[in-house]
């Protein structure tokens, strides 16, 4: 009966799943996990970020995460398992950050000593002391000049997922070249996070998966290779100091014998390491078509499996490679609980309070509307926030609670359409995703079932199961991706909210009147 270990790195901490699975026994036996401000205060993080004089600018210490990679094996095989059994290892990590690793590297990670910690080994591998990660907001000019280079942006959007953006890799690149021409040429490797964490468990330099490599505004979707125009577009060389790009089930190699030395663990095989995102789909169990999840968190966030790369005409969303085979598309909304916690707040409700409301107003909300842009959003862009009534008072609270909550999620379900899937279940997850009534208008929108997931470790379980999936396929014991998953991530089946008809017929035509309400905000 074997064993499967996944990792995930994420911007604040780092966590560890074990399964096991063996017939129709499906388990978790270990879970895991560490702040990287509390485990490791040495590094001097808040929240996983380094200060900053300019809150633009968001980088991390990519030796912190050695460290905890260090600390979170050890915790591994101490854990009492039967640790020779397992069998394949592989990770998720934060999306678009960088790595940068000097000449040195290589031969450091292939002669580490199993009796000194990894962090004292890897001191001097690196061409730049920090990693800029996804939070950076600092390269909009870089932006610019990647998108002028291939075309613009709806032909780089085309080609590559994404518009360009200043969180993703590419233009993080371009900055680092052009501020720090000398240490860009003395990096050899630019790893993503991903392909670092699993460079450090090979003992030499891993490659990366289509997953992560689409998250980057360098990568061809329709290809699953670096895109010439968009390197040449970012920095010199670049094709050279990237590394290569294998699918999402690839086995690089096995766990080398620094670790095997250092703690015990077996010769396990590695399976290529991920993005958290393309991670979390299969960690959520969407592996085929017609089902999304809808995280309702600090941002809401709608994303699912779709078969054809479709791209967002607008530019606000996101296509990425998915490891369960075809593509993902992701949307993300930056006023979710907080914009539903200010009006809360603003008419002095508890949430008891609140869903008693929402449950007592009416579909369609007589027609008042509400855009909550309390802080610039993402999707659409709205630079300058603001809220935005129509035929809603001020003063009127049951109003409000409903309009929030449709507001939302006509958002949700008309800044999904491009994705072009027809839906056929909706996974809940996130905090507000226990309020029932918000997932019922959730239902009666999108016209599909709505399930309740419960939220663990989505992005480590997504690891695990794809080491189990590319342990098996390399063992000539190939498994498809809906038994992969069968069993660890799926919904609760008791949680189930069917759509009411004729709220989902209101709500089809309300979708139109929000659409233009939309619109002309905007142009305003």
């Amino acid at each position: 009966m074997s064993l499967y270990l996944g990792l995930d790195s994420s911007t604040q901490g780092f966590s560890a799943i074990v399964i096991e699975r063996e017939g129709d026994r499906r388990s978790v036996i270990f879970e895991s996990d560490l702040s990287f401000d509390e485990a490791l205060p040495e590094f001097g993080t808040t929240h996983g970020v380094l200060p900053s004089r300019d809150p633009a600018v968001v980088v991390s210490p990519p030796l912190m995460w050695a460290a905890a990679l260090d600390v979170m094996l050890q915790r591994v095989a101490r854990a009492g398992l039967d640790i020779q059994r397992l069998a394949a290892i592989s990770g998720s990590a934060q999306q678009h950050g960088s790595v940068y690793l000097n000449a040195s590297a290589e031969a450091a990670l292939a002669r580490l000593d199993p009796s000194r910690p990894l962090v004292e080994q890897l001191t001097g591998v690196f061409s730049r002391d920090v990693a800029p990660i996804w939070m950076d907001s600092s390269t909009a000019c870089e932006c610019a000049e990647i998108a002028e280079a291939v075309g613009g942006g709806a032909a780089l959007a085309e080609r590559t997922g994404s518009r360009a953006f200043e969180r993703f890799t590419g233009p993080q690149i371009r900055k680092f070249f052009k501020q720090d021409a000398a240490a860009y040429e003395a990096t050899a490797r630019v790893h993503l996070v991903s392909s670092y964490m699993a460079s450090l468990l090979l003992g030499a330099n891993a490659p990366i998966d289509g997953g992560d490599a689409s998250g980057t505004n360098l990568m061809d979707l329709r290809t699953n290779a670096w895109w010439p125009a968009a390197l040449e577009a970012t920095a010199p060389g670049l094709d050279r100091k990237l590394p290569p790009i294998v699918s999402g089930s690839t086995v690089i190699g096995r766990l080398s014998r620094y670790w095997q030395a250092r703690y015990g663990l077996p010769p396990a095989q590695l399976i290529v390491w991920s993005g958290d995102n393309p991670s979390t789909l299969v960690g959520t169990g969407l592996v085929r078509t017609g089902l999304l999840a809808i995280s309702l968190g600090t941002s809401d966030t709608v994303f699912g499996p779709m078969p054809q790369p479709n791209i967002d005409s607008t530019g606000a969303a996101h296509v990425f490679v998915s490891p369960a085979g075809g593509y993902m598309g992701l949307t993300c909304f930056r006023n979710g609980s907080l914009a539903r916690e200010r009006i809360r707040e603003s008419f002095g409700l508890s949430w008891d309070t609140f869903s008693q409301m929402l449950d007592a107003t009416p579909a369609g909300n007589h027609g008042r509307m509400l855009l909550p842009w309390f802080e610039p959003e993402i999707t659409p862009r709205v630079d300058r926030p603001g809220l935005h009534r129509h035929d809603l008072a001020p003063d009127d609270g049951p109003g409000h609670v409903r309009a929030i909550v449709e507001a939302q999620q006509m958002a949700l379900a008309l800044h999904a359409r491009w994705m072009q899937v027809d839906v056929a279940a909706i996974y809940a997850t996130g905090g507000a995703a226990v309020n029932r009534a918000i997932l019922q208008v959730m239902a009666d929108v999108f016209g599909a079932d709505v399930y309740q997931f419960d939220v663990g470790n989505t992005a480590s379980l997504g690891a695990a199961l794809r080491a189990l999936h590319g342990h098996l396929a390399g063992t000539g014991r190939p498994l498809n991706w809906s038994e992969a998953v069968a069993g660890f991530a799926e919904p609760r089946t008791d949680s189930r909210l069917t759509p009411n008809a004729a709220n989902q017929s209101i709500y089809r035509n309300l979708l139109e009147s929000y659409a233009q309400f939309e619109a002309r905000a905007l142009a305003q």
